[in-house]
C-alpha cells in the first residue's frame, strides 16, 4: 500500500518554506478513520463456509454496535453491499451478545453465514474463549469450535408441503418448468418440481443436481411472485451427484434484496430436516452450487440443527460511524 507523503528512509525532506500543521485543516468532514463523534466502527469481512479466501459467502461483521440506530445499521449494510452485514453488541448478562443482521435493503430475522462469521471474529480475531452465545430475533444461538470448524446451533425449520405459487417455476427458469407434484416430503420425483415451506424459506425439490445448476431465474419476475407468509426466499435442491455430498442447493432472495446468496445458513435450517427425513439419516454433507460455492456439515437434532463450516477473514478496518 502506498503511503502518500511518506519520506524514503535515509532521506530528509527538502526545505520548502511551507509550514505543515500537526492536525488536519477543518473541512467539515470527519477525520478519516474517526467518524462522527470521534468514533469509528471496527469491521471484518469474513468468507463463511470456506477455508480459502474468496469463496463461500462473504459477510461484514461490525463490532461495537450498541449505540447504532436501526437507520444507521441499514446505512452501513447498504455501504458494505454484501448479502448480509452483522452487528455485534457488547456482552450482556451471562456473556451473551445481541446479534442483528441486515441485507442492503432490510433487516432479517436469521442469517447463518453472518452468525458463523461473527463467531469467527470473536473466537479467532479477538481471541475469546468459546463457546459464544448470541441473542437474536431467532432466540439464543450458540457457536463452538470442533475439529477446526465452527459449529452453530440453530432452530430447526422443517418444511410442510404447499401448493406451488403461480408462475414460480417459470420465474425460476426451471429446465422444463417442472410438473408440480404434491408429495414434496416424499423426496424428489424425476420430471417434476415439488414445493414446501417452513417458517423462514420455501424449497423447490428437483430430481437431479444438473437441474439445480441449470436454473436461470428471471429476478425481476421472481421478486413479483407472492411467497406464503413473507418468506425470505426460495431454495432449489436435489440429491448430490458426488457420493460424498448428500444434497445440493441454491438460494434466491430478491424479496430481501439478495438475488442469489452464495451459501445460505438459514436455508439449511429447513433443508437439513427435509433431507434427514428423506434420506433417513441425521448427519449429512451439503454443498451450495452458487458461483462461489460452499460446503457444510449439517446435523438434524429435532427442534435444533447444527451447521458446521470453516471461515476465513479477508479484510479488516474501520468505518466512519453514521450520524
Amino acid at each position: 500500500m502506498a503511503i502518500y507523503g511518506a519520506v524514503p528512509a535515509g532521506r530528509r525532506p527538502a526545505a520548502t518554506g511551507i509550514s505543515v500543521p500537526n492536525r488536519p485543516a477543518a473541512t467539515g468532514r470527519p477525520e478519516p478513520g474517526r467518524g462522527v463523534g470521534n468514533a469509528s466502527i471496527p469491521y471484518h469481512v469474513v468468507d463463511a463456509f470456506s477455508d480459502v479466501p474468496f469463496r463461500g459467502n462473504p459477510a461484514a461483521v461490525c463490532m461495537e454496535a450498541d449505540d447504532l440506530s436501526d437507520a444507521a445499521m441499514q446505512v452501513v449494510a447498504r455501504e458494505m453491499n454484501l448479502s448480509e452485514t452483522a452487528f455485534v453488541y457488547a456482552p450482556g448478562p451471562g456473556g451473551a451478545r445481541r446479534l442483528r443482521w441486515f441485507t442492503p435493503t432490510v433487516e432479517v430475522p436469521l442469517c447463518g453465514h453472518a452468525t458463523l462469521a461473527s463467531a469467527h471474529v470473536l473466537l479467532r480475531e479477538k481471541g475469546l474463549r468459546g463457546p459464544v452465545a448470541f441473542r437474536s430475533a431467532s432466540g439464543v444461538l450458540n457457536v463452538r469450535q470442533a475439529a477446526g470448524r465452527l459449529v452453530m446451533d440453530l432452530p430447526s425449520n422443517p418444511p410442510v408441503a404447499a401448493p406451488m405459487p403461480p408462475g414460480l417455476p417459470e420465474a425460476l427458469g426451471l429446465p422444463s418448468a417442472g410438473d408440480e407434484h404434491p408429495g414434496a416430503l416424499a423426496g424428489p420425483v424425476p420430471g417434476s418440481a415439488a414445493f414446501a415451506v417452513s417458517g423462514k424459506v420455501a424449497i423447490v425439490v428437483l430430481a437431479s443436481e444438473d437441474e439445480v445448476t441449470a436454473v436461470r431465474p428471471d429476478f425481476g419476475l421472481l421478486a413479483r411472485i407472492a411467497l406464503p407468509g413473507g418468506l425470505m426466499g426460495v431454495a432449489v435442491t436435489a440429491p448430490g451427484d458426488d457420493p460424498a455430498v448428500d444434497f445440493v442447493s441454491r438460494f434466491f432472495g430478491p424479496w430481501v434484496g439478495v438475488d442469489e446468496d452464495p451459501v445460505t445458513g438459514v436455508a439449511h435450517t429447513t433443508l437439513t430436516p427435509y433431507w434427514a427425513a428423506v434420506l433417513g439419516k441425521t448427519n449429512l454433507s451439503a454443498r451450495q452450487r452458487s458461483a462461489r460455492g460452499g460446503e457444510l456439515a449439517v446435523r438434524s437434532l429435532g427442534e435444533r440443527v447444527e451447521l458446521a463450516g470453516h471461515a476465513v477473514t479477508v479484510a479488516s478496518g474501520t468505518l466512519i460511524r453514521p450520524a
